[in-house]
């Protein structure tokens, strides 16, 4: 039996750090009502997408009793989505866990930790260190993932752990660190607002990230938007031009319109020759991506493709491009996205205001987590296989360089059919709900089922992976807990905290704490006592990296300036304070050994899964509303955001499928894949094409229906290319 010193066990956060009070003002959707004015602020940012939007949380007696959008932060400027507004609201839900569960019964803090420890312990002693894996998330602040990380590697001598950020970036991460040399979006939200030409490529902003697209409609230079997606999204349909594509075509059409820009003279010969490195090669490559091919396979009329071409060729001023999940949730998504920054690259449009090869990241911190998780990289962007980076992270964290693996841990799925194989016999997830989420739902959940132990460490009991879990530990959601985001523009932003969480619920900084005084290492953390010790020890880490924050004086400093862009590194001038929004590669130079950037390219394959006989439609998935997050978690929480959400589960089928088929506007019916089938109510329409259908991805249900296959350089899977087919009931 492990034996631990008696602990209390209670709110380690400090007293409340607030600000003197402002009179409140109209911002965004409404104000603070007079009953609840408050008598002091502090300021916060967001808790659900990679936006980072600024908030004015309003406090009365300590405690937080409404929001408003900050006007001066340089993110959101006054404004926030419907999440936004009600991020507090649903931290009082009555489902919230408030104590450790141990096969479904409550038990104290000092019964579930023996027990984890010991489970744990047990595991790999007997199997080794790849017999368990953490699979942490982007939702949680980055002091905490890096608290994860560290503490499930090199203190207890895990060697797998991943985090849903795979999901949905890793595509990125994968195609930047090839191209560019680094895991570096390169843009700030400043280039919405100064480009000539926009181009969005499986991207929705209007709906995924709204105050994203508040800042596309500030844009006064009258910019021409282009929209390249299979449906008629809202982003299309403000569109000045929108190409929908066949599903899955994007690399065709991209590889496409770089064999026009080359034949119509569009090259920025001079960025060409001086910064990049491969053009001859792929100049080669995509001579065979004639106007009469790339129409057959996409389905865009060769006098639609020349119109495209000649509104992004070199001498078009500012061209950005951006992409997010239509992009990076597909079987080939990294070459896809580097396709994109190929565009970028050959037109120079890159270091520049108004450009840019962009991607949008998802979760609050997806973009902490690629840099501080310590899953497949090692602390600060480093590589887990290179002993001088496995030497510098020593001394950083004070930790001896023999904790410190030296090999990155297998990828999220890897995990998972690991675990299926019995290699992987303990999974230990943190703020995330994989049995809803992971790609092909039944097969997941069989998998999960078999495992020897099973720990979810949330904010609610009831979501679907917690109701599976042999033990649950009980978190603080964001607002309940202090520490640091990065959003989409590299921008690092704090957030404090404002209320006490529930019942026992501790911070998940705090339960990494306990673990490691349980589990005996706590000697090796004796430097992470706090998030800002911890935010610390990942200054030193990031040391002359790309991503180098070491000039930042600490989270005061984060606050003061309206957050802060890496890089933020020591100098004796401080340039990066001058600004608040700063791009990368104005001088040209990337991180590549040569300072070049590199063009990079694969011959298009066909999805993996194709239309039948048996099964003659694509079903695509994605956002719904912008009152809906992920797996609704907490979204679903809120009786405001409900009122904006579908009462029901609808499909969008288009008119003349369901002509064919004899199905009427609201009518139930059945749809059938391979894996399961699901009834639902159908929404008539032309945003989808003929052949074509969408669910949106936050409905329990829906994952049961998608193919599990996944890109083979970023292991991400796709969730928008499955087939099915519609059955009327």
């Amino acid at each position: 039996m492990i034996t631990a010193p008696a602990m209390t066990f209670r709110e380690w956060d400090g007293p409340l750090t607030t600000d003197l009070v402002r009179e409140p003002a109209k911002f965004g959707l409404g104000q603070v009502p007079s009953r609840l004015v408050p008598d002091a602020t502090t300021k916060a940012i967001c808790g659900f997408c990679s936006t980072g939007c600024g908030l004015k949380i309003h406090l009365k007696d300590g405690e937080a009793i409404n929001l408003t959008p900050d006007p001066d932060y340089p993110v959101n400027l006054g404004t926030a989505c419907p999440k936004g507004w009600e991020a507090l609201t649903v931290l009082d839900a009555p489902d919230r866990a408030t104590m450790p569960l141990l096969h479904g019964q409550p038990v104290d803090w000092d019964t579930a930790l023996k027990y984890f420890c010991e489970k744990m312990r047990e595991i790999l002693d007997k199997h080794g260190p790849e017999a368990a894996a953490f699979l942490s998330t982007g939702q949680i602040m980055f002091e905490e993932m890096a608290f994860l990380g560290a503490l499930a590697k090199f203190g207890m001598g895990m060697l797998h752990g991943d985090g849903n950020t795979r999901q949905c970036m890793a595509t990125a991460v994968t195609a930047y660190k090839e191209s560019f040399g680094f895991d570096a979006p390169p843009f700030t939200y400043a280039d919405f607002e100064e480009s000539d030409v926009l181009v969005f490529v499986g991207a929705n902003p209007c709906i995924a990230h709204p105050i994203m697209w508040q800042r596309v409609l500030q844009n006064k230079r009258n910019p021409k938007i282009i929209v390249i997606d299979p449906r008629t999204t809202e982003t299309a349909m403000a569109a000045t031009q929108h190409y929908a594509i066949k599903p899955k075509s994007d690399l065709t059409l991209l590889y496409g319109i770089a064999h026009l820009i080359i034949r119509e003279g569009g090259l920025d010969a001079a960025f060409i020759r001086e910064n990049t490195n491969g053009f001859e090669d792929f100049e080669k490559f995509v001579a065979d991506f004639t106007p009469d091919r790339v129409a057959e396979e996409t389905g865009i009329s060769t006098e639609c493709l020349a119109h495209f071409a000649k509104t992004i060729i070199a001498g078009t001023p500012r061209v950005s491009f951006w992409w997010t999940m239509g992009v990076n949730q597909g079987h080939q998504a990294t070459r896809t996205a580097q396709a994109i920054i190929n565009l970028a690259l050959m037109t120079g449009n890159i270091g520049k205001p108004g450009t840019g090869a962009n991607s949008i990241t998802g979760q609050c911190n997806a973009m902490g987590s690629r840099l501080f998780s310590n899953t497949t990289n090692l602390l600060g962007g480093h590589d887990f296989k290179n002993p001088r980076h496995r030497e510098k992270i020593a001394a950083a964290t004070g930790i001896p360089v023999e904790r410190i693996p030296d090999r990155p841990s297998l990828a999220y799925d890897q995990i998972i059919k690991a675990a299926d194989e019995g290699a992987v016999k303990a999974i230990w997830f943190v703020a995330t709900n994989p049995s809803h989420s992971w790609i092909d739902q039944n097969e997941m959940n069989r998998i999960l089922d078999k495992l020897d132990f099973l720990v979810v460490q949330d904010m609610y009991c009831t979501t679907e992976t917690a109701k599976r879990a042999h033990l649950v530990l009980p978190a603080a959601g964001w607002g309940e807990k202090e520490g640091c985001f990065i959003n989409s523009e590299r921008r690092i932003g704090y957030s404090p905290k404002v209320c006490r969480a529930p019942g026992q619920a501790l911070a998940d900084f705090h339960i990494f704490r306990l673990i490691a005084h349980y589990w005996g290492c706590e000697e090796m953390f004796r430097g992470w006592q706090t998030p800002e010790a911890v935010f610390r020890v990942l200054q030193r880490c990031t040391e002359d990296q790309p991503c180098d924050i070491t000039g930042i004086e600490g989270h005061a400093q984060v606050r003061k300036l309206g957050g802060i862009q890496w890089p933020a590194k020591r100098m004796t001038n401080d340039e990066w304070r001058m600004t608040n929004e700063r791009r990368l590669f104005e001088d040209g130079k990337f991180f590549t050994p040569d300072k070049r950037a590199k063009f990079v390219f694969d011959a298009p394959v066909e999805p993996p899964e194709q239309r039948s006989v048996e099964f003659p439609l694509i079903l695509m998935t994605g956002r719904g509303t912008s009152a809906q997050w992920h797996t609704e978690t907490r979204t679903g929480k809120s009786a405001v955001l409900a009122k904006m959400m579908p009462e029901e589960l609808m499909l969008d089928l288009n008119v003349d499928d369901a002509k064919r088929l004899g199905i009427r506007d609201g009518a139930e019916v059945r749809v059938i894949a391979k894996r399961a089938e699901l009834t639902v109510k159908v929404r008539l329409t032309s945003c989808v094409k003929p052949g074509e259908v969408y669910l949106p991805m936050h409905d329990a249900r829906v994952n049961q229906l998608t193919h599990a296959s996944f890109d083979p350089h970023s292991r991400q899977p796709s969730y928008k290319h499955s087939a099915v087919r519609v059955v009327a009931k």
